[in-house]
């Protein structure tokens, strides 16, 4: 079953570079997408991540962006869709932004690591993106199926566990027209995966996430998914904010 994905913007970040680049981009100021990914295709409406409940929208993000900033319910209505429509959600990982829309989705199953769900509930304190409150309702009502590690969730999406920016981050592998694409499970630009010259002339070919678990294991886990995936999708990557279909 081959998919297509649409990456909502649901959100946004300004912040220094550095967040995302380990050890490179310190001191520049960049504005970050937080996406929602609509995987259409098959008898399932598959959302990756829910974004931010209130996004902050502004000409100037937007600008920066180059593309429109939504609510979940303006988002989802591109497509046709509501919030009770959706039959799954996958967590690339349970930092607040990335989950703040879980309660609106009633009907959903909704796969998380064991890893992000310990987390959760007992964040380290410098784990401060970790917010309960976000996914409290949804564990209520029995919605939570936890994940321990590699998995087929439905044919042509599946997870792999890539504890890079946490220890329960998943990425998502989803088979289409092109090949297999990688939502990644961490924050990252598309620099993290194709370095500039000048950092591949350190002999480095990929760059950490600038919040990682581990530089040097966060290193080789890039590594892994640069090469299982033909279409590569990190999860802050601006350009995506004007591209309404992968493949396009």
């Amino acid at each position: 079953m081959n998919r297509v994905i649409h990456p909502i913007v649901m959100g946004s970040k300004v912040f220094d570079k550095g967040m995302m680049t380990y050890q490179h981009g310190y001191g520049t100021p960049y504005v970050i997408p937080i996406y929602c990914w609509y995987l259409e295709g098959g008898d399932k409406n598959i959302l990756v991540d829910t974004g931010e409940m209130r996004p902050i929208r502004s000409e100037d993000r937007e600008k920066a962006l180059g593309g429109r900033i939504h609510t979940f319910e303006e988002g989802l209505a591109l497509y046709g869709l509501k919030p009770e429509d959706i039959d799954i959600v996958i967590h690339t990982h349970l930092h607040n932004d990335h989950c703040e829309n879980d309660g609106l989705c009633v009907n959903a199953r909704i796969y998380v690591h064991e890893a992000e769900l310990a987390a959760v509930h007992d964040p380290h304190p410098l784990d401060f993106r970790y917010l309960e409150d976000y996914i409290e309702e949804v564990e209520e009502r029995g919605q939570i199926v936890p994940v321990s590690g590699d998995m087929e969730i439905v044919p042509g999406v599946r997870v792999i566990h890539t504890p890079a920016h946490t220890d329960g981050g998943l990425t998502v592998l989803v088979d289409t027209a092109k090949g297999v694409a990688a939502i990644t499970g961490f924050c990252v630009i598309m620099e993290n995966l194709e370095p500039p010259r000048e950092v591949r002339g350190m002999e480095m070919e990929v760059i950490p996430p600038g919040t990682c678990t581990n530089p040097k294991a966060a290193y080789d886990i890039l590594l892994k998914v640069k090469g299982l995936a033909d279409i590569l999708l990190p999860l802050h990557e601006p350009r995506f904010a004007s591209t309404p279909s992968i493949p396009e």
